[in-house]
């Protein structure tokens, strides 16, 4: 079972031993959404089926909403019926991946952890790492897969609504790590959200940093040492991750497993959810 992250190598030799697969390809485009449907459609990972941010990976009104924010999560038993539509079994291993920098994955990665799912690993790479390891891509539309009759377990993962953030601000059993770039942080810019910022007290810690100049994450060591020095003391048991909208803040939460930190929480409502209360504290440099 691959829990954090699979390599292209592990993969391939999954595929060659029969195992029960489920690859999905996460890509997205913040600004051009349909962008990433054609993407998948000019090249994907042999049996990939394709998961949108926006229409799979998030809930399309309040009342099936599970969180706040541009990209609310969808309560769980609304998720639950699209992993069954794509074939979801309790044995399965499933493997995510994009073309992104493993910006988009990890929102799969975690929701199938939130759902109970154990058996879920990132593509180390992603797609890029993929076809230069000498992996085979096809194009056109997933081939339609078995609907089957998983049913959701206990969640695996924490989620901590923005009351809960509110509630523990300043106090030594909250520490927040923003995953937003740095002049997204400090206020400098913000091209999406309607107030600029950040939620008092949040470290920065902007996801890019995970990974090396291949497009890998970085060793466990190295992830460990700098998650160590951002902490600087701090209890790792209260890290909570947050960013713009809750996608780009998972490759941190995953980060701290690949180091050998037990799971941490995420805030999924993030920075889009909090700056929309004005009665909320924000706080800019």
């Amino acid at each position: 079972m691959f829990t954090t992250l699979i390599s292209c190598a592990q993969l391939q030799a999954l595929q060659q031993a029969g195992v029960a697969l489920l690859i999905v390809d996460c890509s997205a485009d913040l600004m051009n959404p349909a962008a990433a449907r054609q993407q998948f459609l000019d090249a994907h990972l042999p049996g990939a089926v394709h998961a949108d941010l926006d229409h799979d990976l998030s809930a399309h009104g309040a009342a099936d909403a599970a969180s706040g924010g541009r990209h609310p999560l969808p309560r769980r038993e609304v998720f639950a019926q699209w992993l069954r539509q794509i074939g979801l079994h309790t044995d399965t291993q499933v493997v995510v991946y994009d073309r992104n920098g493993l910006n988009f994955c990890g929102r799969l990665w975690w929701m199938l952890k939130w759902a109970g799912h154990e058996a879920v690993a990132v593509l180390d790479g992603g797609l890029s790492a993929w076809t230069a390891a000498g992996g085979a891509v096809e194009s056109g539309p997933a081939v339609p897969r078995t609907p089957s009759h998983w049913t959701l377990q206990p969640p695996l993962r924490t989620l901590v609504t923005a009351d809960e953030v509110l509630a523990h601000l300043d106090q030594p059993d909250q520490t927040l790590i923003d995953a937003r770039a740095t002049p997204r942080y400090r206020g400098e810019v913000e091209p999406l959200d309607p107030v600029a910022g950040h939620i008092p007290g949040a470290l920065n810690r902007p996801f890019s940093l995970n990974l090396d100049e291949q497009g890998r994450f970085k060793s466990a060591a190295t992830l460990r040492a700098e998650f160590d020095a951002l902490l600087a003391g701090r209890d790792p048991a209260s890290v909570v991750h947050q960013c713009g909208s809750g996608v780009s803040a998972v490759p941190n939460l995953l980060a701290m497993e690949v180091a050998g930190f037990p799971p941490t929480r995420l805030f999924a409502g993030s920075w889009s959810e909090w700056c929309r209360d004005p009665s909320r504290p924000v706080t800019k440099g």
